[in-house]
C-alpha cells in the first residue's frame, strides 16, 4: 500500500464564457489502507477528482502520485487501481462469475488462477454458490456486491467507488456501509469513496475531504468536521446545526466571548488559527443535540417558546423561538408536559459553540 499524494490539481473545462473551473489548487495526502471519502454538494468537483485518480480524466496543472510513482498522465490500466461505479456497470449476458473475471481475462491470467481468484471474491462478498447466476437474477445488493468482486478480484493498490450506494433502498443503503467498510479494511486496501450524503461519511469514513466549488473547504476525521467545523458552509452541510449571529467581546486563548441578541456566550473558534478582534461579527454554529433544558441564568443559556414539536418515542425534535430567531434542539427522553406553547430554557456547553467567520 502507499500513500496519494495530490498535488496543485486543476481542472478546467473550455466553454464559450472562458475556461470553468472544476477544481482549484486541490492538494491532500490519502494514507496506505485509509477509507477516504469526498464529501461535498452536485458540482463542487468530487467525481472529477475520482476520476483524475482512476486515470479516466486528467487535470489541467498539478500531479497525482501513488507512493513516489508519478501517475498523472498514466492510462488508467496502468496505474493498478479499480473502480466500482454509481451504476455498477455489469455485463446482462454474462454470468456473475463471468463478469468477475472479465479485468482477469483482460490480464490474461492463467485460467486456474482466474477461477480460484474468482472464487475468492465472491467468498469476499458473501456470494459463494451464485457464480452461475445471471445479473438479472440477483437483487440490487447482491449486484452492488458483484461489482465489488469484480474490482477486487484484480487485487487493486487504489479502490475507487462513485456513490456506490446511490441506486439502493435506505435500509439496503444502511446495511451495505459496514459490508463495504469491513470488505476494505479485511482485504487492506486503499479506498477512495465520492458520495453526497453526509450520513454515510460519517458512518463509514476514517477520514474526509468537503469540497466546495472545487477547493477543499475541509479535511479531517468525521468527529473534527462534524464538531468543529471551521466555516458555516461546511457546518450546514454536515448534519444540521443552529447558525446565530454575534459578536466578538473577547478572547481568552481557547475560549472565546461572543455577544449575541439573547446575552454573551463562551464558544471555541472552529479553526483555531483564526486571529480574532473585539467587535468582529460572527456567526455560532450549535448543534441541535448539544442544548440541554437548564435553569434560567446558567452560563451559556437561552429562554423560547415551543413552536412546533415532534415527538419520535425516546426524544423529539423541538422549534423554539428566541431572542436569536427560530432554534432547532433535540431533547431525550421529553417530559409529557413538553407541548406546543411550553416556555423552555436551554444551555449549551462551551466546546459546542463553535465560532465562525460571518461571510
Amino acid at each position: 500500500m502507499e500513500t496519494l499524494h495530490i498535488r496543485s490539481v486543476r481542472k478546467t473545462y473550455p466553454s464559450a464564457a472562458g475556461p470553468v473551473v472544476v477544481l482549484d489548487e486541490v492538494s491532500f495526502s490519502i494514507n496506505p489502507g485509509e477509507l477516504f471519502f469526498l464529501l461535498g454538494p452536485s458540482g463542487c468537483g468530487k467525481t472529477t477528482l475520482l476520476r483524475c485518480l482512476a486515470g479516466l480524466d486528467f487535470p489541467t496543472a498539478g500531479a497525482i502520485y501513488f507512493g513516489d510513482r508519478d501517475v498523472t498522465d498514466l492510462a488508467p490500466h496502468l496505474r493498478e487501481t479499480a473502480m466500482v461505479f454509481q451504476s455498477y456497470a455489469l455485463w446482462p449476458h454474462l454470468s456473475v462469475s463471468e463478469n468477475i473475471a472479465f479485468g482477469l481475462v483482460e490480464r490474461k491470467i492463467p485460467a486456474d488462477e482466474r477461477d480460484l481468484r474468482v472464487r475468492e471474491a465472491l467468498a469476499s462478498v458473501r456470494l459463494e454458490g451464485l457464480g452461475d447466476r445471471s445479473i438479472d437474477q440477483l437483487s440490487g445488493g447482491q449486484q452492488q456486491r458483484v461489482a465489488l468482486a469484480r474490482a477486487l478480484v484484480v487485487r487493486p493498490r487504489c479502490l475507487l467507488l462513485d456513490e456506490p450506494l446511490s441506486n439502493l433502498d435506505a435500509q439496503l443503503r444502511i446495511e451495505m456501509r459496514q459490508e463495504i467498510r469491513q470488505i476494505v479494511k479485511k482485504n487492506g486496501l486503499t479506498a477512495v469513496y465520492v458520495t453526497h450524503d453526509q450520513e454515510e461519511a460519517l458512518a463509514m469514513a476514517d477520514r474526509m475531504a468537503v469540497l466546495s466549488r472545487g477547493r477543499v473547504a475541509q479535511l479531517g476525521t468525521p468527529q473534527e468536521i462534524y464538531r468543529q467545523p471551521i466555516t458555516s458552509e461546511v457546518a450546514r452541510f454536515i448534519g444540521e446545526t443552529n447558525l446565530l449571529a454575534a459578536e466578538i467581546c473577547d478572547q481568552a486563548s481557547p475560549d472565546v466571548t461572543v455577544l449575541t441578541a439573547a446575552g454573551s456566550f463562551t464558544g471555541i473558534f472552529g479553526d483555531p488559527t483564526h486571529a480574532a478582534s473585539a467587535g468582529e461579527k460572527v456567526e455560532l454554529s450549535v448543534r441541535p443535540e448539544t442544548w440541554r433544558p437548564a435553569a434560567r441564568g446558567e452560563p451559556n443559556s437561552l429562554t423560547g417558546v415551543v413552536i412546533e414539536k415532534i415527538y419520535l418515542g425516546q426524544r423529539a425534535q423541538l422549534t423554539l423561538r428566541t431572542e436569536l430567531g427560530p432554534l432547532r434542539i433535540v431533547v431525550i427522553n421529553p417530559p409529557g408536559d413538553l407541548s406546543t406553547g411550553h416556555e423552555l430554557t436551554v444551555a449549551v456547553a462551551t466546546q459546542d459553540v463553535v465560532v465562525l467567520p460571518r461571510k
